[in-house]
């Protein structure tokens, strides 16, 4: 088959459009003879278009992957179904009873490849779509329904590596004082010096131990080990004195809760 077709369904237009890039570039012979962001939609358009191939998603309003295929099962001339999941909780090995291949979101060009590759086999061999298996089917369907199990604790962050002058200097975390936004990079302020990272203080904040290390503005963080205590200043604002360096830092409202009872 020198030009088959297919179909691909998806509720996020951003990563519909960006598969079909993917598979541009991957198979340029295959023709998108049809895009839907619904199960039932894509429903349709099946029946409208008979696709050689179908990529769905499994998570769609309306009708999910998962049942358009347990659907498209009672057809003699169902296409190749591709499956589409952002979660690998999903039992993946399961779907190698149910449809020719599965990806994972995002999908990468090496992935996507090894699955054209699958594709392109069946369809040279004339060879008809895997049947279905209900009963893998229905299995996947009761864990869509379950709830996801909850994502591992991530481990807090423990070295940073940091620019000083013409040097990259590996630094314990213990030895962080307070961090500082500071335009496209974040400051780090040790006991002697200061180093420059280009993690911005938000995504820091996702990698550090919330017991160790306080947000008392949007643009600090400081080390509660190095907290010597607070006081007001002239203008009414919480200042933080420091254990180990002069500078003081001014605590915003929105943080200054944490510190009403010291």
């Amino acid at each position: 088959m020198d030009h088959p077709s297919t179909l691909l369904a998806d509720d996020e237009p951003h990563l519909l459009n960006y598969l079909q890039t993917q598979l541009a570039a991957v198979w340029p012979q295959l023709r998108i003879v049809g895009k839907a962001g619904n199960g039932i939609e894509a429903l349709r358009l099946i029946d409208e278009l008979a696709p050689d191939v179908v990529f769905l998603d499994i998570q769609m309003p309306g009708l999910n992957g998962l049942s358009l295929a347990e659907r498209l099962a009672t057809d003699g001339k169902a296409p190749h179904i591709v499956f589409v999941t952002a979660h690998h909780e999903y039992a993946v090995d399961a779907f190698e009873h149910a449809a020719l291949d599965y990806l994972l979101k995002p999908t990468t060009p090496e992935r996507l490849a090894k699955t054209v590759a699958k594709l392109q086999l069946a369809l040279r061999a004339a060879a008809p779509a895997p049947a279905v298996a209900p009963d893998a089917l229905r299995a996947l369907l009761q864990q869509l329904a379950a709830p996801l199990p909850a994502a591992p604790v991530a481990t807090p962050l423990q070295w940073i590596r940091a620019a000083h002058g013409d040097e990259t200097r590996l630094i314990a975390i213990d030895e962080v004082i307070y961090f500082q936004s500071n335009d496209k990079y974040t400051s780090v302020f040790l006991q002697e010096g200061e180093c420059l990272i280009r993690t911005p203080l938000s995504k820091l904040r996702e990698q550090l131990d919330e017991a160790r290390f306080w947000q008392i503005h949007r643009s600090v963080i400081v080390a509660a080990k190095s907290v010597a205590g607070t006081h007001t200043d002239f203008r009414g604002r919480l200042v933080v004195k420091l254990k180990e360096r002069r500078e003081q830092l001014t605590v915003s409202r929105n943080y200054a809760e944490q510190f009403k009872q010291m």
